[in-house]
């Protein structure tokens, strides 16, 4: 369309493209609907790209005598190739949004067609998640879940059991999708105290499906939350973060998991808690398993800061595998990776040293790694530490075989 003179006023200011579907918002500019909504709903901005004026309402009102100028010079101009645009499907408004959410709550027995009907509108676009969220929808799918008890209740009719769990189910992948915002989620914390309680009965009972959802949710809910609500960070809520880990459900949900722990670990007494619910042995497994960097990462960084206190490092000593899996990470997935195994190693050989420990760090190949870090590109702190690690225990490992000989140059003295 370069070689055609298309009137400036079928253009739309942001792209310069002809106009496929014309709306107006408060300012009186008009705008192609794609190229508005993503300004307004996806980079979320508030201005007019035009007057910058701020606006109050995100209303788009259809400009249909522009359209339908725009649709008849199309026609006008098909001998040059140009086709004609077709009349758009009005997207959903908030009155129709509203209708389904009252529907569901009028008509239980409609409720998982409601539901499942707004999650494809939530799907559909980022402008619809913002009607979503503007008609109401949170607090609908958060009564869900409180109110579903996770359990199937008793009853004769298996379909209505089986409906009465996939309700909350579908309300927990709705309110995920929306990705509501972090004072939205303080918000819901200070309003709502039973809907963290609610998810914990979901992480014990739901399925695999459900679980994954409200690991997500978690996460998101203690990124925002006080320093006093990070300390109370419940031992029931420890298990289950735990078992989400060990199950395996998906990846997604492994590393939501390891990010939460990395979120609360370092308050309060929530190391000694992690530990109490088997979290170390459970990480160890994972990073025999797991090659994939980013979540080597994660299980190192969250037993690095488990190995901080005295319960922690004494579950790693316990693994078979613990000093060999840690000391095998080093130099093999990534600086980060590298870094925080060294921290482990240092934190073990300062506090926790016995000879036994001494001498299966020699035996399993953990010293002449240490070794090895100070011959290649480490970080300075890296480098640091190991000096300090090899120093102090020079005498239980200076002469021993276990050594390769060429790396004998790399050994720290101790004057």
């Amino acid at each position: 369309m370069d070689d055609i003179d298309v009137p400036c006023h079928f253009l739309c200011p942001i792209s310069l493209q002809l106009m496929r579907d014309p709306v107006t918002i408060s300012t009186g500019i008009t705008y192609d609907r794609e190229s508005i909504e993503k300004w307004l709903f996806s980079c979320k901005n508030n201005t007019c790209p035009v007057t910058k004026q701020v606006l109050n309402d995100d209303d788009l009102t259809p400009n249909h005598t522009l359209r339908r100028l725009i649709q008849a010079w199309c026609t006008l101009n098909a001998s040059l190739g140009i086709e004609r645009i077709p009349t758009p499907k009005q997207p959903i408004d908030k009155t129709q949004i509203a209708k389904l959410i009252s529907d569901a709550k009028r008509f239980p027995h409609l409720q998982i067609k409601c539901l499942r009907r707004l999650r494809s509108i939530t799907l559909e676009s980022d402008r619809n998640v913002s009607c979503l969220e503007a008609a109401g929808a949170v607090d609908f799918l958060v009564s869900i879940i409180k109110n579903d008890d996770v359990i199937p209740p008793a009853s004769d009719d298996e379909t209505s059991s089986a409906d009465f769990t996939r309700a909350s189910d579908e309300a927990l992948s709705i309110l995920y999708l929306l990705k509501i915002s972090g004072s939205q989620y303080k918000t819901l914390i200070s309003k709502d105290g039973d809907f963290i309680q609610s998810l914990m009965l979901i992480l014990r009972h739901g399925n695999y499906r459900s679980r994954a959802y409200a690991t997500m949710l978690l996460k998101s809910l203690h990124e925002v939350a006080d320093p006093i609500q990070l300390v109370n960070f419940g031992r029931e809520l420890f298990s289950e973060v735990v078992r989400v880990l060990h199950d395996q459900i998906s990846k997604q949900a492994t590393k939501t998991a390891l990010k939460l722990l990395v979120e609360v670990c370092p308050w309060g007494r929530n190391r000694i808690k992690a530990v109490e619910c088997g979290a170390v042995s459970v990480l160890i497994e994972l990073l025999l398993a797991t090659p994939e960097k980013r979540e080597c990462e994660l299980i190192l960084i969250v037993l690095d800061l488990l190995c901080g206190c005295a319960e922690g490092r004494a579950e790693l000593l316990k693994h078979g595998a613990g000093l060999a899996i840690v000391s095998k990470k080093i130099l093999r997935v990534s600086h980060v990776a590298s870094d925080r195994a060294v921290r482990i190693l240092c934190s073990i050989c300062k506090f926790s040293a016995t000879n036994r420990v001494l001498q299966e760090m020699l035996q399993v190949g953990v010293v002449a790694k240490l070794c090895l870090v100070l011959q290649v590109d480490s970080s300075l702190k890296s480098k640091e530490r190991v000096r300090g690690i090899l120093r102090f225990h020079s005498r239980a490992w200076s002469n021993s075989p276990c050594i390769p000989a060429h790396l004998m140059s790399s050994y720290p003295s101790s004057s």
